[in-house]
């Protein structure tokens, strides 16, 4: 029996055959593969640790933030969100320093299937981290540009034909999307972008493909909140995005608790 006490952060992946997912803690990672098909329990301790700064928050607000960080800190600015607002290639933002560090570097627009065929934007060193967190199936590379907000002019103007969201209930499930990412990539080119972009879509046709740790995927899920169950205790049935399946037929969002200090036991 292990057991560990730790803020939760995103969990590290690395691909292979299938995700390996690691979970944070103590300047050391727990192997989360190796305790599938296993029991556990998670207990939530009334404690919430901001991610930026490290202070005691009631609620966390954009996966892990206080209050004031929210507002102020440059991790969770609007063009976060929506990279189309980025000032980072203009000098600009929360941070000049870390803006220029993180967003005014080469980024990606790209298709990723999973409950439907999404457009999104990454730095493109966060791939595949960025498609695994999202539970992609699979996904391609559409364009590369050099800074986020070129990266979101480009995601804009595709919303009209793709999603830039992903159904997790859907995703979990495992209903996917039959559409062919390729031919998807060769609609974009041919029907729907702007001759201004045609420069920068990327000539890399590979389809990824992710396969991920799950032993079956259920026909319905519910997600588990630890500020209204703060004890989850269940068999670990798989592993999707930021997801952990359970025997009872519940998930829990990993990522959407950064900050909640935890006891887990297994």
């Amino acid at each position: 029996m292990g057991k560990i006490t730790t803020n939760l952060s995103k969990m590290a992946s690395r691909l292979e055959d299938e995700v390996h997912y690691y979970l944070h803690h103590d300047e050391q990672y727990l192997d989360m593969n190796a305790l599938i098909g296993k029991d556990m329990e998670i207990v939530f301790e009334g404690i919430i640790n901001c991610v930026v700064c490290g202070k005691k928050t009631n609620k966390s607000f954009g996966q892990g933030a206080c209050y004031p960080c929210f507002i102020n800190a440059p991790e969770t600015s609007p063009c976060i969100i929506n990279p189309e607002l980025c000032e980072a290639h203009l000098g600009k933002g929360r941070d000049v320093e870390w803006e220029n560090a993180h967003h005014n570097q080469p980024h990606v627009v790209y298709l990723a299937k999973s409950s439907a065929i999404k457009v999104g934007v990454t730095r493109n060193t966060q791939i595949p981290t960025r498609w695994i967190d999202q539970g992609a199936s699979e996904a391609i590379i559409l364009a590369e540009v050099p800074y986020r907000q070129l990266a979101g002019a480009i995601e804009v103007e595709l919303k009209d034909y793709f999603t830039d969201k992903t159904n997790w209930q859907r995703m979990l499930k495992n209903d996917l999307s039959s559409l062919d990412l390729l031919a998807a990539k060769e609609e974009v080119l041919q029907a729907y972008l702007s001759e201004e972009f045609h420069e920068f879509v990327s000539d890399k046709d590979e389809i990824i493909s992710i396969n991920y740790p799950v032993k079956h995927y259920p026909s319905k899920v519910k997600s588990i909140n630890l500020d209204k169950e703060a004890i989850i205790e269940s068999k670990l049935e798989g592993i999707k995005g930021q997801y952990l399946y359970f025997s009872d037929g519940k998930v829990f969002n990993v990522r959407n608790h950064s900050g909640y200090l935890v006891s887990l036991s297994y």
